[in-house]
């Protein structure tokens, strides 16, 4: 079945299929059997953490409707491990997901953007 937003198909020369079948680098913080975390080679926070699902999904949507029970259990867990293990939860963090061109998803590869590190300030810039 066809990804929902069929404008950002998967493409399998993206920069997290790259580093996930290990021809780029990365400075991981977390790796299991359905997620990599890492750090952001751009940071817009002073801790800013990429966390991808290692199957091939482009967004939240396609993931959702794509992904096994164990794997959408195991990415989310793992988000909540990055954050457990880098002892983000009492000070706070925010994760962002872009999906489609309207958000700027610039990657067509779901990751979750983790950030933390300094007060957030709003959500959206008014």
């Amino acid at each position: 079945m066809m990804p929902i937003d069929a404008t950002l198909p998967y493409d399998d020369s993206n920069i997290f299929a790259r580093i996930l079948r290990g021809e780029l680098p990365c400075k991981k913080v977390h790796e299991d059997a359905f997620s990599l975390a890492f750090h952001d080679i751009n940071p817009q926070a002073p801790l800013h953490i990429l966390v991808i699902p290692k199957g091939p999904y482009v967004s939240w949507d396609d993931f959702s409707e794509r992904g096994s029970d164990a794997e959408i259990a195991g990415f989310v867990r793992a988000v909540g491990q990055v954050a457990r293990d880098l002892g983000l939860v009492a000070p706070g963090y925010r994760l962002l997901a872009n999906v489609g061109l309207d958000s700027h998803q610039e990657i067509p590869h779901l990751h979750v953007h983790l950030f933390a590190g300094q007060k957030l300030g709003p959500m959206l810039a008014r």
